[in-house]
Formats: C-alpha cells, structure tokens, sequence
C-alpha cells in the first residue's frame, strides 16, 4: 500500500502469471505454451521488418494482419480487432461492453484474469458454478445479466461448451442488448469454433490469441471477431489509451503466422496426439483427467498413503524433480493440477516423475 496510490490501484487484486524460471534446468509445462517451434515464414518475415526503417510508427489499423486474420476466418477485415494480446483485448472488451449495473456472469473456475478486469473497471460481477464435473450448465446463464465472458475451452480445467449452447445464449442476451465474449484461446486444439456464426449474432465476439496455437506466447499478437458494431467499440476503447498498440515486428510476423495455416495445423495435431496419449497414460496410473479439448490437462492424482494426493504436496514433488506445473489453491480445485502439453520428451519425464512420486508415497 502507498499513500500515493489512488483508491482504484489500491482496491486491486492483479493477476498472477505462471512462473517463468530465469534458467533452463526446469521442464516447463505450467504456462500453456505451444512446445513446437513458429512457422519458419515467421522468423523471415519479422527479420525482413526489422531491417525495414523502425524509426516510422506502425500501421496503427494493423491492416495486413487484420486482413490475413480475415482471410483465414473467411470474414470481412472490419470484423477483426488487433491487440497486444489477447489479454489486452479482454481488457478493452470488458471496457467497451460491460458496465455498472447487472452484473457480468462467468463460471466460478475459469480464467482468473475476469474478476481482475471487472474490478479494473468497476464492472459488478458474479460467478456461476460448475457441475460436479466441472462443465458449464448453461441453463445457470438464461437470466438477466450484464454480459456472460467465459473461455471454451475453459482454463483450467479444458472442457469445451458444444457449440449450440453457445449460439443459444449468445441469442438469449442478444434479446437483453448484451454482449457474449468468447475466450478462444484453446479452440485449435479440439473445441468448434463459433467464429463461422458471427453474422448471425451480432452480440457475440470471440477472442483469440497467437500465444497457444501459433506458437508465439513471446510476439504477443491477439485479435478478437465479430459483428462492425463491435470492432468499432473496441477501436475507440483502444484509440482512447493507445493508437499504436503492436509493433512492426509483431504485425509482421502476426500476418506470416496467418498465412501459414497448414504448418500450425500440422504442428496442432501433434499437440492433440499427446495429450490423448498422456491422458490415457495418468488414468492408468489412477490419475483424476478431465476430459480437455485444450492443451493442457486438468488432474487430481490419485489418493494413496500419505498427502501424495494433494494438490499441492504433488506440486513440489515435481518441482523437486525440476518440473513446473500450475497449481491453483483455490476451493473445489486445489487437488488438482494443470498440466501443459509439451513435446513427447517432456512429457514422459513427467509421467516418469508422477509414477516415483505415486511409488514413494
């Protein structure tokens, strides 16, 4: 606390990321990065910019990128937003479409970046609990509200929301004038995207990032669909803060990474084989799965002698054994452990460190 700060900074309770170790001696599977390498299109393009003038200020309508996202999505370039990621898009859209009044809906496990924007911007909000199982009922949503936000796949638990419930209650709110985000950050690794069914919904906008998919968590690039009317909102939210919010380099090698969809559809599918296979191979050693169309995994080891099966006993253990995973001390949850898919290496040193600890316990 200072005596400096203004009552809004002080009433914060700000994000908390996963750990980034300064070394290379930790198997790091708790921050959902992609373990394959960037689209070598990538890497050209950003060098081919960064020997172009960088004295000039970027394209602030990021209009190559906007366009490339466009053509990918097969939607018009007015219905993409850029952003510095795609947590600075949620920041901007929790700006520009909620505000004081009926609160902002979101499940009670989900993205712990939510509540931290809602008190950002003073927006009331309430979560909404998951089934026993950790999926989202949508009837719980039918009521009136702000806006509904939530991720689907959600984090961290990987569960996808089948599409048709989605259009549903972007339908539902549509009659109440209010806007339904969609967190698309994992959609690549499984889930249906409802990007096809923005026409149709004019209240639903979903966000996405390069950070999971594209294999670019350090360019951070993300963008955000939907109907003009949103795009717009958006844009006079960021023109409000800054015009200028990615660099040459990240608009660059944000449009390469587009482009280059039969590589990050390639790498993706390996992501998806091994965590299926990971996932069979934790329920064989007694491990809780949640069944995930992310890339990661969601699981509560298996009781036994002990406190193996805590949550957080078993998160030391492997960061003993020089393995990071996420552990999220929170109730319903802290047994459980979020896992990233890394490649097939990490992986079996970390079913190998699970099956000692499990041993030893």
């Amino acid at each position: 606390m200072s005596v400096y700060w203004n009552t809004r900074v002080t009433r914060l309770s700000p994000y908390v990321p996963g750990e980034q170790p300064g070394d290379k001696k930790f198997v790091k599977l708790n921050t959902n990065e992609n373990p394959f390498p960037p689209s070598p299109k990538v890497i050209e393009a950003i060098k081919k910019a960064a020997a172009e003038d960088l004295r000039l200020y970027p394209d602030p309508a990021c209009a190559e990128f906007r366009e490339a996202v466009a053509a990918r999505y097969h939607v018009r370039p007015e219905q993409v937003f850029a952003g510095n990621g795609s947590d600075e898009v949620l920041a901007f859209a929790f700006g520009a479409f909620f505000e004081n009044g009926a609160p902002v809906l979101f499940p009670d496990i989900t993205y712990s970046f939510y509540p931290v924007y809602a008190g950002l911007w003073g927006i009331p909000c309430r979560t909404v609990a998951l089934d026993e199982d950790f999926s989202i009922r949508p009837g719980d949503y039918r009521v009136p509200s702000g806006g509904l936000v939530f991720p689907n796949p959600n984090a961290p638990t990987g569960r996808d929301l089948p599409l048709g419930e989605i259009l549903s209650l972007a339908e539902s709110l549509e009659a109440q004038k209010r806007v339904l985000i969609l967190d698309e950050a994992y959609a690549a690794f499984g889930a249906e995207s409802a990007v096809p069914h923005i026409n149709g919904h004019p209240n639903l906008l979903t966000v996405h990032t390069l950070s999971k998919s594209a294999s670019l968590a350090g360019l951070r690039v993300g963008f955000a669909i939907g109907s003009g009317e949103l795009i717009e909102g958006l844009c006079r939210m960021r023109d409000s803060f800054n015009s200028y919010t990615l660099d040459r380099l990240a608009l660059a090698g944000a449009a390469a990474a587009m482009r280059d969809s039969a590589w990050y559809d390639r790498i993706n599918r390996g992501v998806i084989a091994t965590r299926e296979r990971v996932s069979a191979e934790l329920s064989a050693l007694g491990f809780t799965v949640i069944p995930s169309k992310a890339n990661f995994v969601f699981v509560k080891p298996p009781g036994g002698k002990g406190n193996a099966s805590r949550g957080d006993v078993f998160f030391g253990a492997l960061r003993g054994r020089g393995i990071l995973v996420r552990h999220f001390n929170k109730p319903r949850i802290a047994d459980y452990l979020r896992v990233s898919i890394g490649t097939d290496g990490e992986m079996d040193l970390f079913l190998a460190a699970c099956g000692e600890i499990l041993a030893e316990a």
